[in-house]
């Protein structure tokens, strides 16, 4: 029998059709939520929606690309029609274009920022809109600890994700300064999971892509997630190495650059395995991984 306690809450959850979106949509579903579920892939959105509402949520789908405009403002439109309005908005989509800057076409780069930072930007914008009307709400934007702490090879990627800790954080002071107490932003910024992450990104390393150890599983993000849903925070980082490197950042940020540094080289160039160039899914959706975990 579903835990209903988050019955009746409406959340938007955006990149709902693999990794964080789709672990996230099946726990709050499992306590009775009402979903607006968005990504590229229709038809897996249909097949997570007959889902969740199998798991005692109520699950409506919104086929949008977030890297557009008018895609995220009519899915704020289609949630507030469908339910009356949102309680909770979860900017989760995002996308990787890997390889050394100049290497990487211009254009892969351009949609990186588009879907992770500029999509975080129409979904905040509609989503605090919302907020704002009705006095309440949560605004979940997921980072990464290459928001804090960046990485080589992951340049497009680590510009949109600094911009996506900024934006939160300026609205947080926004909402602070404008005492708009019911109102709450969070930034989750997780460190590397098992999540199809590299089965869609980008790839121009030379080398298979893989996440940079510690690897963690996606379990503990969407965890966190359900958590900020009731009782939020404004930051939020998971898996110990991104603690560690968050706070040694603060400390000794050089130092911590050239920690970072090498373990990614490592990672990406001196242990991966050679691999041809792939746009992955930066442009367009791939049908390769569709689950939570990428290893599922």
């Amino acid at each position: 029998m579903a835990n209903r306690d988050l019955a009746k809450k409406v959340i938007v959850i955006t990149g709902a059709s693999s990794g964080f979106g789709k672990g996230t949509a099946r726990e709050l579903a499992r306590r009775g939520a009402s979903l607006v579920l968005a990504a590229r892939r229709d038809l897996l959105l249909e097949e997570l929606a007959q889902e969740c509402e199998a798991a005692g949520g109520d699950a409506h789908i919104v086929p949008a690309d977030v890297s557009r405009q008018n895609d995220v403002a009519e899915l704020a439109q289609a949630a507030i029609s469908e339910f009356g309005h949102i309680d909770v908005w979860v900017n989760n989509a995002g996308v990787g274009a890997l390889g050394r800057f100049e290497d990487i076409p211009l254009s892969d780069h351009v949609k990186v920022i588009e879907t992770d930072l500029l999509g975080t930007l129409y979904g905040s914008y509609f989503a605090m809109r919302q907020f704002r009307a009705q006095g309440s709400g949560t605004l979940i934007n997921i980072a990464s600890v290459i928001g804090k702490v960046p990485a080589p090879y992951y340049s497009s990627y680590a510009a949109a994700k600094h911009g996506v800790v900024g934006l939160s954080a300026v609205l947080r002071q926004e909402l602070e300064q404008n005492k708009m107490d019911g109102i709450h932003v969070c930034t989750v910024l997780p460190t590397s999971f098992d999540t199809p992450f590299f089965d869609h990104s980008a790839n121009y390393t030379g080398h298979q892509t893989v996440p940079i150890p510690p690897v963690y599983e996606p379990e503990k993000v969407v965890e966190v997630i359900v958590r900020l849903v009731t009782d939020p925070e404004d930051e939020v980082t998971v898996g110990t190495a991104a603690t560690v490197m968050t706070f040694a950042h603060q400390i000794a940020p050089g130092v911590t650059e050239a920690v970072m540094g090498k373990q990614s080289h490592k990672a990406h160039i001196e242990k991966a395995p050679p691999a041809p160039a792939t746009g992955g899914s930066v442009h367009e959706p791939s049908p390769k991984g569709t689950e939570v975990k990428r290893s599922a």
